[in-house]
């Protein structure tokens, strides 16, 4: 009863507004006249220094990314946190007003106008031997989101392997170590970087005079011109009250390309394998951008047709007096659709009626009320909107379980979402009800470095998992891409996947998809494991699954140990001694001939605790054991790992004649792995 009702209201309405429409009749109204009036956007904030006693609202105004702090003794942003680190070496870090920007308008690609002024300070940190050296250097940056942190040493925290090609970014560095690679004419230099990190523009400050690592207090002025694309960069000492007269850098420069509409600003920092320490003391920015106030046009059907009436001539009205009156059609027409109006609700009512039903248990567990972490079902519709329809522009990955998808949910929250293939689901994940069972109990689970699952979803044939998004993306982008992970977080990341690991086979759970890439490093670089494989590939039951595992699980880890430790992929098919290729029979060939030392990836250089490397590469083979030939638990690999002193069980002198994570005799089961008895 109450829909029809509601259909009798809505048919009302329609009469009603008809009748309206037909008392109107053919005069014409009055039309505004096209044109767009600009008016100016401006963006000020100023901080007259970074201390909590002036600024109650820092901590919200200004959001801190890896390695950085508000210092209390200062008063400054400081990049790296000597408090956070005994060592400060390869640290980076950022601070980002947390609220984005206007710097583009997107219909005419004009860039905002921005100018901006701070004062910083660039100590060269006791901390370290090679002090004297300085670190890398300074940045203020442009970037398009607020949670990103680059990568250390001469990236300047600027970009990381996880950007992509096409990520917008704009910096001005301030630049204290000479990197030839990149450029560099020396270790005392301004650049202007524009998406990338080898610099479109270099200025020698040497050549007005100023130090930036003399330990003094400098101030900066940068200005962009947005309409002239144009830069004017300044520098002097923060102690000279008055503006410098001439420009270190005064050219055409377009940043159109480079910016999206909304842009984040603030500052990064970084040191390799010299320290130094990055205060910025005061800043203040102000953006102006132009948009437009759009008025109707007179260009409009409706103004054409008003006009041409206004217009006719007296013969056209004398005409239409024996035509039926124009109000009368109107009513007979919203009579007719009225009538079918009513038809429709009708059979629309009771389908919805049936469809509700169907429907209402579903949308209750969808709109309960939860607790903040608890996993939750998600519809195929809603993971569609926030992964902008699965568009390859959010595509972070694939395998051969399905694709990695980077989204963004209605409540503003960054998430991944893992789409299962329908490959994977029809050979591996027939049985879906033991599927999602798995990923609802691996969402059950929390632990430092474990992934945390936000949901998942079963809706449309389609099986999904909602992740936490990782801004850092996954450890093989940091091994084998362009730059080198140092020994020091190389070591941690194998201890906290080993913790990860040990904690989930204590809850009887298993990881079963571990590998590099589903190995996360979360802004603090901590590791954190993600992408669960939920079922063993190749397992020939549940039972056979649930024996083996944990086995499996300790073998992928040895593999992984020995990825980390040499930089390189399990299978390298561009190496060219075949004996290399594989890098599982290479290091048990090291192992034979005692020259374990050739694995340790070279690019890491000195500075590196060869023993220490040696002896959790010995770990990472002794994972790769049968199981009944001396595979440790996870809870012995992490006894080994926290004790260096504990001896470990001797390896066998000669490489087993077969290695393969599963204990059973179907060679099948070896993946990629040597299974040659």
């Amino acid at each position: 009863m109450h829909s029809m009702a509601s259909s009798f209201c809505n048919i009302f309405l329609i009469l009603c507004l008809f009748n309206v429409l037909a008392s109107i009749g053919p005069y014409p109204v009055a039309v505004h006249s096209a044109g767009d009036v600009p008016i100016n956007v401006t963006k000020h904030f100023s901080f007259y220094n970074f201390s909590f006693s002036n600024n109650p609202r820092l901590v919200h105004d200004v959001k801190l990314l890896g390695s950085a702090k508000f210092s209390s003794e200062k008063g400054s942003l400081q990049i790296p946190d000597e408090s956070e680190y005994t060592d400060i070496r390869h640290q980076a870090g950022r601070g980002i007003y947390s609220f984005p920007i206007r710097l583009l308008d997107p219909t005419t690609k004009t860039p905002a106008s921005f100018q901006t002024t701070f004062s910083f300070q660039l100590n060269n940190s006791t901390a370290s031997e090679q002090a004297a050296y300085g670190g890398s250097g300074l940045t203020f940056i442009i970037v398009p989101d607020e949670f990103t942190v680059g990568r250390p040493g001469p990236w300047l925290g600027m970009l990381n392997d996880a950007c992509e090609n096409d990520y917008k970014a704009v910096a001005v560095e301030f630049d204290t170590r000479k990197n030839p690679e990149f450029g560099d004419p020396n270790d005392n230099h301004v650049g202007i970087n524009l998406g990338t990190i080898v610099s479109t523009k270099v200025i020698n400050v040497s050549d007005v005079g100023v130090s930036l690592k003399d330990g003094f207090v400098h101030r900066a002025w940068i200005t962009y011109d947005g309409p002239q694309r144009r830069m004017d960069i300044r520098l002097g000492r923060a102690n000279e009250e008055d503006y410098p007269s001439i420009p270190i850098f005064s050219e055409s420069m377009d940043l159109s390309p480079y910016l999206n509409e909304y842009m984040f600003v603030g500052f990064s920092a970084s040191t390799g394998n010299h320290t130094q320490i990055h205060n910025i003391l005061s800043w203040n920015f102000t953006s102006t951008s132009q948009a437009f106030l759009r008025f109707p046009s007179s260009e409009t059907c409706q103004g054409k047709i008003l006009l041409e009436n206004s217009t006719a001539p007296p013969t056209a009205e004398k005409s239409s007096k024996n035509e039926p009156p124009r109000s009368f059609l109107i009513f007979m027409v919203a009579v007719a659709l009225a009538l079918a109006l009513f038809l429709g609700f009708y059979f629309i009512s009771k389908y919805r009626r049936n469809a509700s039903k169907l429907n209402t248990s579903l949308e209750t567990e969808i709109h309960l009320p939860r607790p903040p972490n608890k996993p939750r079902r998600f519809t195929f519709s809603q993971l569609s909107s926030s992964t902008r329809s699965f568009s390859e522009i959010e595509l972070l990955g694939s395998d051969s379980r399905g694709e990695y998808y980077r989204g963004k949910l209605s409540n503003g929250s960054q998430v991944a979402v893992k789409r299962f293939s329908t490959q994977f689901l029809n050979t591996h994940g027939s049985d879906k009800k033991r599927l999602l069972k798995e990923i609802k109990i691996i969402g059950h689970v929390r632990h430092p470095n474990l992934l945390p699952v936000r949901g998942w979803c079963q809706d449309n044939h389609e099986v999904m998992v909602v992740y936490d998004f990782v801004p850092n993306g996954s450890l093989d982008k940091w091994l084998f891409g362009a730059g080198v992970l140092p020994w020091t977080r190389r070591f941690k990341v194998i201890k906290d996947v080993a913790d990860g690991l040990s904690f989930l086979h204590t809850k009887l759970l298993a990881h079963k998809n571990l590998k590099c890439s589903s190995v996360f490093l979360d802004v603090n670089f901590r590791a954190v494991l993600g992408d669960f494989g939920f079922v063993l590939l190749g397992a020939e039951s549940k039972q056979f699954e649930s024996a083996v595992c944990h086995g499996a699980d300790v073998f992928e880890f040895g593999v992984l140990v020995l990825e980390v430790i040499a930089g390189r992929v399990r299978d390298e098919k561009e190496v060219g001694n075949p004996e290399e290729r594989n890098l599982l029979d290479y290091a048990w060939n090291l192992h034979q001939i005692d020259e374990k030392v050739k694995l340790v990836d070279r690019r890491m250089g000195s500075l590196i605790n060869l023993d220490q490397a040696i002896r959790v590469l010995e770990i990472g083979l002794l994972c790769t054991l049968n199981e009944n030939k001396g595979r440790p638990s996870m809870e012995q690999v992490v006894e080994f790992l926290l004790n260096m002193d504990k001896p470990i069980p001797e390896l066998p002198r000669t490489r087993p004649v077969s290695l393969f994570p599963y204990n059973s005799a179907n060679t099948g089961l070896c993946n990629t792995y040597s299974c040659t008895f």
